[in-house]
């Protein structure tokens, strides 16, 4: 194992190195010159050996070329807080020439930072890659390491040519990279490219210059739900939070805070005092929904568990929470309860959290359930996004009907005719590539 695994990175090495260092003509031309060489082994029998020798001492000529670019530089680029999967990211970046002449036909790339597939990853990937009768080839555990690496990254940068740079000066351009999975994306270097005048082969400047973005998940659009509900009464923790809800008895009074609604305002204190002071009730009655993420799941990643963060993350992002509660549930390495809307948090903090959510693999569907029914009589309603269907999972939804919860049942699932048959009231099915369309037929 440990064998392929060198062999593995060995190749894969050899691979960014040629992509990194030949243009896509000089590719072409290394695939042309081997064709060559194993055509033209016997001399006597083709001609073969003349391109051989042609290809090389073009290729070598064009190699010997990057050994003359004596470009410096320095940079600077301007990245935003955050960036979304599937949104290309346009950001501004500053190029200083440092040299004393115009320096044309340059290209541009972000070199994105990424950990090394490591041994015990590896050892996975095969482990997976010989079960349920897969082809056990060498190739299928290459893309799917390729696969795992491209995760780990979290994006992908193309180059970009570059304008005219003129000696000592400062060329703004736009910087762009393609956010393809959520997470920390670290930028490491910026590396300027010049092809030769054959277009084969690339010369190299590169210097360090690190920084980091965090990428959300992807968002679906929603119709628009209203969900049902009456209000309940919350912790008085809550109280402090701003907008509208209903209090049934008067506590005390207390000076002002910012955020207290103008309604709560005791006009003859502050005429007294001079200073605004405000009613404090004893309970608090307002709306409050629960986000349930269902993340358990034997593998660490998967499509599945993707597609339900993003699922999340559209509801976290649409539903309306400036005068209602949302709290966000969900179980990674402890039981997780986030709570936004009225004060207490906004959209942006959900997906923050949403773009960090790992799989649960070492803990059972019961230590969310036990989290939602410590907060059931705070709920007005529920939505639950469902990764798998079991019996723990449905006498979950069976529990939150008998407490006649208004419910919003999410299921995602590579084959829909597999859940066809289940007869659960408000429970729908969201399959994989057609989760936009699914979504949209909720109304």
């Amino acid at each position: 194992m440990k064998l392929l695994y060198r062999l593995f990175c060995f190749s894969y090495g050899i691979q960014q190195w040629l992509v990194r260092r030949f243009t896509t003509g000089g590719l072409a031309m290394l695939v042309c010159l081997l064709a060559a060489a194993i055509i033209g082994l016997d001399t006597k029998q083709t001609m073969a050996y003349q391109v051989l020798a042609f290809l090389l001492a073009v290729l070598i000529i064009a190699i010997a070329f990057s050994f003359y670019f004596r470009f410096q530089f320095r940079a600077t680029r301007t990245l935003p807080r955050f960036a979304t999967v599937g949104v290309k990211l346009s950001y501004p970046l500053v190029i200083t020439n440092k040299t004393k002449k115009i320096q044309a036909g340059l290209k541009f790339i972000e070199e994105i930072a990424h950990p090394k597939l490591s041994l015990g990853e590896f050892k996975q990937i095969v482990k997976s890659s010989t079960k349920k009768g897969r082809i056990n080839s060498l190739t299928y555990i290459y893309i799917r390491c390729l696969k795992a690496i491209a995760r780990q990254r979290k994006a992908e940068a193309k180059a970009i040519d570059l304008p005219i740079l003129k000696p000592d000066s400062e060329t703004k351009i736009r910087g762009e990279i393609t956010p393809t999975h959520r997470g920390v994306v670290r930028l490491s270097r910026i590396t300027i490219l010049r092809p030769d005048p054959f277009n084969l082969f690339n010369a190299i400047k590169t210097i360090s210059l690190p920084q980091s973005l965090l990428v959300l998940p992807q968002r679906y659009q929603l119709p628009r739900i209203n969900l049902p509900g009456a209000r309940m009464s919350q912790s008085g923790s809550v109280s402090l939070a701003s907008s509208v809800g209903d209090s049934e008895e008067f506590v005390s009074l207390r000076d002002y805070r910012p955020g207290d609604p103008l309604r709560k305002i005791h006009w003859q204190s502050w005429a007294k005092t001079g200073k605004p002071v405000v009613k404090e009730e004893k309970s608090e009655y307002f709306v409050r929904h629960a986000l349930v993420l269902d993340t358990f799941q034997s593998q660490s990643q998967s499509e599945i568990l993707e597609e339900a963060i993003s699922v999340a993350a559209s509801f976290a992002w649409d539903l309306h929470t400036q005068e209602s509660l949302l709290d966000l549930m969900f179980v990674g390495i402890e039981s997780y309860c986030f709570t936004s809307g009225r004060g207490l948090g906004n959209s942006e903090q959900m997906l923050e959290i949403l773009a960090g959510v790992t799989a649960c693999q070492d803990k059972t569907f019961a230590y969310l359930t036990a989290g939602l029914i410590e907060r059931i009589s705070m709920l007005s309603g529920c939505i639950c996004i469902f990764i798998d269907w079991d019996e723990e999972r449905k006498k979950l939804v069976e529990y939150l009907q008998g407490f006649k919860i208004p419910l919003l049942l999410l299921l995602i699932t590579k084959e829909e005719k597999q859940y066809n048959h289940l007869n659960v009231e408000n429970l729908h099915i969201l399959p994989l590539g057609k989760i936009q369309t699914a979504l949209m037929n909720l109304i």
